[in-house]
């Protein structure tokens, strides 16, 4: 109701101004009204997002959306294991946007609450930067935002060169490692450079696997946090790293890039 009472509000404020201006013609005003050319109007019509988790969160945050609100809380280890509440679906019905993953099991349930008000977004959840980088400004163009995904698009070019320059000093005895990933953390390997062995997931690794990934003789494998089988490759000399793929409550999606950049130069440089 209170977006109502704005875009009310600022209706009838134009139409006593266009009441005006023949009356300020008719005075002889050379001078434009002052006030005018702020930028804040259309500050009420701001997209209202409700994203699923903080990974859609983030990506709606990084293309420009200022009003998000995230249904699963950022503890949940799991997220897909959370079950809606009725204030979360709530929420939904409010929002302009919906930004869930199809592979989320309560994908049904956010999109019968959506309701005809509000656009479903499916979104693409890969950290890969190029595809992070593609659906940031997908959706920046859906919100009516391309400038502000722009930027952080560049924002993330930046940060990836830097942190790939960072991890590629990093690598023992200056080459490569070899890595097996988890199918969703194999973008982390690309942003150290490391060479792949190969993917597992998101079931457990059978018998068959574990021979054929184990005798590629990785350094390292690169465990999901989210969705971890315990220890991948027992007995194969690798050592595990676990990657985060969902952002914290700040939604910021760069900091997954750092942190991981972090955890793989830890493990490479032995500590």
């Amino acid at each position: 109701m209170a977006r109502t009472r704005v875009r009310t509000a600022r209706l009838a404020s134009l139409v006593a101004l266009s009441a005006a201006l023949p009356l300020l013609a008719g005075c002889g005003a050379d001078e434009p009204a002052t006030g005018t050319g702020t930028g804040t109007e259309g500050a009420g019509d701001k997209p209202v997002v409700v994203a699923t988790t903080t990974w859609e969160g983030a990506f709606a945050k990084a293309a420009g959306a200022e009003d998000v609100t995230v249904i699963v809380p950022q503890s949940v280890h799991h997220a897909p294991d959370y079950d809606p509440k009725p204030s979360d679906l709530a929420a939904v019905a409010k929002a302009d946007f919906v930004l869930y993953a199809p592979f989320e099991p309560y994908a049904a349930k956010i999109k019968e609450a959506a309701g005809s008000k509000a656009k479903l977004v499916e979104v693409n959840l890969d950290n890969d930067p190029a595809k992070a980088g593609a659906e940031v400004t997908r959706l920046g163009a859906l919100f009516g935002t391309k400038d502000a995904a722009s930027q952080w698009k560049t924002r993330l070019d930046d940060e990836v060169t830097k942190l790939n320059g960072e991890l590629k000093a990093a690598w023992p005895d200056g080459k490569s490692p070899t890595v097996v990933s988890q199918v969703f953390t194999a973008w982390a390997a690309g942003l150290a450079g490391a060479t792949p062995a190969g993917t597992y997931g998101p079931e457990p690794v059978t018998p068959a696997q574990l021979a054929s990934l184990s005798a590629q003789k990785p350094a390292f494998v690169l465990d999901n946090a989210h969705m971890s089988t315990g220890t991948v490759l027992p007995d194969s000399g690798a050592k595990q790293v676990t990657v985060v793929n969902y952002p914290g409550e700040d939604l910021d999606l760069l900091a997954v890039y750092r942190n991981a950049a972090a955890e793989l130069k830890k493990a490479m440089s032995g500590s």
